[in-house]
């Protein structure tokens, strides 16, 4: 057993939901239990916590046009004709998945959409959902043209002609996104379910919403107010970029009824920037050969006024940032809000930081923001080395910095991001170890002074988003009173003999003491 409060111990006793003893088994030996599970070499662990994903998203996959499995753009098209002829009803053929690097530049072309579904619309965003790929009757509805201007936000892929060719990015997905018809209230809730049941299986016992709108919300309520909701779940209400200050009573509005059951919103989502693969992440510097910076989805000073609005009226706010502009614009409008509001344990957060200038590391700790990563990412593959790296320079050299942000005394949460990559805290907590890409792993280790000890990941995923969900005093470490969200892995992760950590399994995941998921009986 790993506590992650500072020590080991062989055994714990739980009742009525909640951790009563940790010690010897000489002293849990002498309480009566209904229950014995002997750990027979394998881990046990606090539950882990997820600060960053998009359950919805992830428990819609069994209902659109899943990519996510698929290799290539080969791939790609035939599960998308195998599903529009297996959908022949469906007004549109929407899902997610695609990868960027199936394609040259990274952008798909709408030709080979219309090849395959030729009279209806199609909708599909990427892994990382910065990008849409459409097909000419998607293009013809929603009335784009040469002719039609990029969004402020956003840009529209172009031929040779200035015709759209198939790929939109950031905020011109919209004008597609806005026709798709929306799911059903009954499919967001059993999404949350299908979700919910999935990361169970995962040892995840908590989990952040990074985007929860209205339509999610009512979900969430309409699941906890039956009982169903077993995760803990932190959510954050989306800041729309096309709307203004005004929103706020819109805001808080929905804050109050984001309270009900495990269910706690009280988080805002900002996003300040794109991604580094469509050159709509924000540079200090511009990208290599050219003179593009990226894009601030707000101007700085927007964002100051923006975060000092939300932190004064006790939002948490959880801030997208890629590049090393968008990472110090967010910080600088951190430091902003607490000038003008005075600091408070607000535990703002930064998720992605996937460049963060060193001047900007050492400012986590000083401003009390935590860094929110994904370590998944944080390795070499192909979507790295072609896409991102070229295009970046001396700037690989600060790519996930995470044992420099914790050398600097950040708080380190970790998310996946999912559906973006896998929702397994194993896999991702390998690579943040080992910085080799799994589950290959035959490439070179990015950056290895980068890497963190095994105990660091393993409390990035627990005790450190335990912190970022405001429930460290609740989870996060195995300690008498806490409540007994817990799980049981299939062997000793700790043992260098025992293989790869990204290879164990999930054997038991309980939920203040009761199973949510349970292969050992």
């Amino acid at each position: 057993m790993h506590t992650v409060s500072g020590g080991d111990a062989q055994a714990v006793a739980v009742r009525g939901g909640r951790i009563l003893a940790v010690g010897s088994d000489a002293e849990i030996d002498s309480f009566r239990a209904e229950r014995v599970v002997e750990l027979e070499g394998r881990t046990l662990l606090p539950g882990f916590q997820d600060a960053h994903l998009h359950p919805t998203a992830g428990g819609m996959l069994g209902i659109v046009c899943n990519l996510h499995e698929t290799a290539s753009a080969d791939d790609c098209l035939a599960e998308i004709e195998r599903y529009a002829a297996g959908h022949p009803d469906q007004e549109w053929i929407h899902g997610d998945g695609w990868s960027m690097d199936f394609f040259a530049g990274g952008n798909p072309d709408k030709e080979r959409l219309d090849l395959i579904v030729p009279g209806r619309p199609v909708y599909l965003e990427n892994r990382d959902g910065h990008t849409a790929w459409v097909n000419s009757r998607a293009l013809e509805l929603a009335r784009i043209t040469a002719d039609t201007p990029d969004p402020h936000d956003g840009r529209i892929e172009r031929d040779a002609s200035g015709a759209p060719s198939g790929a939109l990015h950031e905020g011109a997905m919209d004008l597609v996104h806005d026709l798709v018809p929306p799911p059903s209230p009954e499919e967001r809730e059993q999404a949350l379910l299908n979700a919910q049941a999935e990361l169970h299986a995962l040892g995840i016992t908590a989990w952040q919403d990074a985007v929860v709108d209205a339509e999610t919300l009512a979900a969430y309520r309409t699941v906890a107010e039956r009982g169903q909701l077993t995760m803990r779940a932190e959510g954050n209400l989306i800041w729309k970029r096309d709307r203004g200050e005004e929103q706020i009573a819109d805001l808080l509005a929905l804050r109050e009824r984001g309270l009900s059951g495990r269910l706690r919103i009280r988080g805002a989502k900002i996003f300040q920037d794109g991604v580094l693969e469509n050159f709509t992440g924000a540079l200090i510097e511009p990208y290599e050969g050219s003179d593009n910076r990226g894009m601030s989805m707000h101007e700085p000073e927007e964002l100051k006024r923006m975060l000092t609005l939300l932190d004064g009226h006790g939002f948490q706010v959880h801030l997208h940032t890629i590049g090393d502009r968008a990472v110090r614009e967010a910080l600088d409008a951190v430091e902003a809000a607490q000038r003008a509001n005075g600091r408070r344990d607000a535990r703002h957060h930064l998720a992605h930081i996937q460049l963060i200038h060193p001047d900007d590391q050492p400012r986590f700790a000083e401003l009390g923001v935590v860094a929110n990563a994904q370590p998944y990412w944080a390795a070499h593959s192909p979507y790295v080395d072609e896409l991102t790296l070229p295009f970046i320079g001396d700037r690989a050299a600060y790519h996930y910095p995470f044992a420099s942000l914790l050398r600097a005394g950040a708080r380190l949460a970790f998310g996946s991001d999912w559906t973006v990559s896998t929702a397994n805290p194993l896999p991702q907590i390998e690579v943040a170890v080992t910085r080799i890409q799994h589950p290959t792993r035959d490439t070179q280790p990015m950056l290895p002074d980068e890497r963190l000890t095994l105990e660091q990941a393993v409390a990035a995923f627990t005790r450190g988003s335990a912190y970022v969900n405001f429930l460290e005093n609740a989870t996060g470490t195995i300690e008498p009173g806490k409540l007994a969200d817990l799980v049981v892995l299939d062997r000793d992760i700790f043992d260098p003999g025992a293989g790869a950590v990204g290879d164990a399994s999930v054997m038991l995941t309980l939920s203040e003491g009761e199973p949510v998921y349970d292969e050992l009986t």
